[in-house]
């Protein structure tokens, strides 16, 4: 089962991290949360990783109209983002909108579905990279 898409970037971590915020910031999206996972793990578990970020992007009336049709939608918000360093390049992905619809059997959700990953597929182009192989 795919879930998510993304695409390699030919640049730093962190100017792939502001240009992701960029083009989520054009596409309607606010970053509301932000998870430094290889931060996270070293202080927890002192375990060394790649730079990792989870960015969890939010799109307000996407969001309302979402939780319109389902209250506990909110389990499923917002679409994640991940911004992971691999080698010398970064690779950007984002969960795909879809995966609520699937999992809550709920129809009337393709319409939000459907544009938020609209939305998130024109953030990713927008950036230039290369398609990850699926």
């Amino acid at each position: 089962m795919e879930y998510g898409t993304g695409i390699r970037l030919h640049t730093g971590f962190d100017d792939a991290v502001a240009r992701v915020r960029d083009a989520l910031k054009d596409q309607g999206f606010g970053v509301l949360t932000e998870i430094d996972v290889q931060a996270t793990l070293k202080e927890k578990l002192g375990e060394d990783m790649e730079s990792y970020l989870i960015l969890g992007a939010c799109n307000p009336p996407l969001a309302h109209r979402a939780l319109g049709v389902d209250r506990r939608i909110g389990l499923l918000l917002p679409c994640n983002v991940v911004v992971r360093a691999d080698d010398d390049t970064t690779i950007v992905e984002a969960l795909d909108p879809q995966i609520m619809v699937g999992l809550t059997g709920r129809p009337e959700l393709a319409p939000v579905a459907d544009e938020a990953a609209t939305r998130l597929t024109a953030a990713l182009d927008s950036l230039g990279g290369d398609a990850l192989a699926k």
